[in-house]
């Protein structure tokens, strides 16, 4: 026999499913939009020297932080329209 569902878990989950996933793709897309543009070895600090990284440090730490940027904007849009309901 299968344990009662709870309700309120699986809509969190179902919540975290609709914002991280298209957060993800969206993310990648803009990656290769950045990245088509943008040379890694190219770029600089904010003190105007080198960075010293490998290009898959890079592109990691870009993909982490537009997946972030996005899944802000998305759970931002769900509380606010949540809010006016």
């Amino acid at each position: 026999m299968l344990p009662p569902v709870d309700v309120e878990q699986h809509s969190r989950l179902r919540l975290a499913v609709a914002v991280l996933w298209p957060s993800f793709l969206v993310a990648g897309l803009i990656e290769m939009g950045v990245f088509a543009l943008v040379d890694p070895g190219d770029l600089r600090g904010f003190d105007g020297l080198v960075l010293d990284w490998s290009p898959q440090a890079v592109y990691t730490v870009a993909f982490l932080l537009f997946w972030t940027l996005v899944s802000g904007a998305a759970i931002m849009a769900c509380v606010l329209s949540k809010a006016q309901r």
